[in-house]
């Protein structure tokens, strides 16, 4: 049966558990509009991707 040699200190736990931790989602704001936007995606209020017009809305 596996068992640990030595204890795991608690630096060592937590380094565990911040690494699995969420992280908060990244948002950009669009060039044209301002608008908050996820990263490479298009602007939902303007449709524009990097600064070039890419649908109509």
């Amino acid at each position: 049966m596996a068992v640990p040699k030595r204890k795991k200190s608690k630096m060592k736990v937590r380094q565990v558990k911040a690494s699995k931790r969420c992280k908060p989602i990244q948002v950009n704001h669009c060039k044209v509009c301002g608008a908050p936007v996820k990263p490479h995606r298009i602007c939902v209020a303007c449709g524009n991707y990097k600064g070039k017009q890419v649908i109509t809305v």
